[in-house]
């Protein structure tokens, strides 16, 4: 197993990787809506969902590889109504054939967050 890090994603809040390599798999921690420059959650569940995912394709490059190459996503909401923000941001990065994927709702997200996004990739 080796340990991902990038510098161009919000760093971890806590003691885990901002993901992990496992033969030919990538397993990327879930990623908040966090500006990495600033740290700041951004505003709306759309802008958050987008910069989320803006931070897991950074970690998956820095794999070696890419939103692309996403096997499973698995997205978390404090609000399951805000269901159609995430499909809208989210139709913005996947191209068919789409990976598979779950959306839960949660009671809470760190930071006070809307919505968190972890993806399991191949390289």
């Amino acid at each position: 197993m080796r340990e991902v890090r990038v510098d161009e994603a919000p760093q971890p809040i806590g003691p885990y990787s901002q993901a992990v390599i496992c033969k030919d798999l990538v397993f990327c921690s879930g990623q908040l809506g966090l500006d990495p420059a600033s740290g700041s959650l951004l505003p709306t569940t759309v802008e958050q969902s987008k910069q989320a995912l803006v931070n897991l394709e950074k970690v998956l490059q820095g794999a070696g590889s890419s939103l692309h190459q996403a096997l499973k996503v698995t997205v978390y909401l404090t609000d399951l109504s805000a269901f159609a923000d995430v499909n809208s941001a989210y139709a913005e990065f996947f191209t068919p054939p789409y990976p598979a994927r779950t959306a839960v709702q949660v009671a809470a997200l760190p930071k006070g967050a809307a919505v968190e996004i972890d993806i399991i990739a191949s390289r």
